[in-house]
């Protein structure tokens, strides 16, 4: 499918930042699944440029193994995906008991298609092309409804915290100054709070990378991370699984 299907703005539409956005979506993090790269990359960029955060799959399999493993205010699906389409993504994400709001974009624009993609478990309907503004509307209602509970709003290990939505990160009541970069590696373990974190899943979802770029990235800011949570402070909490990846969690 072309470009201007995927999703590109339509005449008009000359950049990603949108005026007037819903100040509440600075605190949304949403997933984008799209096969095509560079509708991807459009759409994740001018989310990102708008305040939010937008991780990405490119397939379905691995769109399903991202929505069942993290917690998003909301999820942009494609309806035609490789590996396992759209709309058996959204099935199977609600057979899995996970109730997040799904707007499905499709070139299939017919009201049977829509009506498809809705019992499905889609929760809106979008045909391309599409104005980004108006996909940035509709991602904005459906995070309103989502409503999240205060319990993802606020992780907690021990006597750390992490509030996602001041960015702040205390522990035992004391304030700790994190880097942008930091304070996503701390959030996504802290989601996983208790379960190994593979160095695979941290550059997929902390760096945005879906390839191994060969270099001791990660490392270098896990130490930089674990030296600032736990310096002055008796128990350790990050841990390193050798051979497998990372861990956050408290055994006090």
């Amino acid at each position: 499918m072309g470009i201007a299907e995927q999703g590109q703005p339509k005449s008009g539409e000359t950049g990603y930042t949108v005026a007037g956005a819903d100040a509440n979506v600075a605190h949304m993090k949403i997933l984008v699944i799209e096969d095509d790269l560079e509708a991807a990359a459009y759409m994740t960029n001018a989310f990102r440029e708008a305040g939010i955060v937008a991780d990405h799959a490119s397939d379905g399999e691995s769109g399903l193994f991202m929505g069942t493993e993290n917690t998003y205010d909301v999820m942009v699906v494609d309806r035609m995906l490789p590996r396992r389409d759209g709309l058996s993504v959204i099935s199977e994400l609600r057979k899995r008991g996970i109730d997040t709001p799904v707007l499905i974009l499709s070139a299939l624009g017919q009201v049977d298609d829509r009506v498809t993609g809705l019992r499905a478990g889609g929760d809106d309907y979008l045909p391309k092309p599409y104005a980004f503004s108006e996909l940035l509307a509709r991602v904005e209602v459906l995070g309103r409804r989502k409503g999240k509970p205060e319990q993802y709003m606020v992780y907690r290990v021990g006597d750390l915290e992490l509030d996602r939505l001041s960015h702040e990160v205390k522990r035992a009541g004391k304030e700790i100054l994190l880097q942008p970069r930091e304070f996503r590696l701390l959030e996504y373990l802290m989601k996983n709070a208790g379960q190994v974190v593979t160095r695979t899943m941290l550059l997929e979802n902390v760096w945005d990378y879906h390839f191994d770029p060969q270099t001791n990235v990660i490392d270098v800011h896990v130490s930089r991370l674990r030296s600032k949570i736990e310096k002055d402070f008796d128990r350790p909490l990050l841990k390193t699984v050798r051979g497998a990846g990372y861990m956050i969690k408290d055994e006090g």
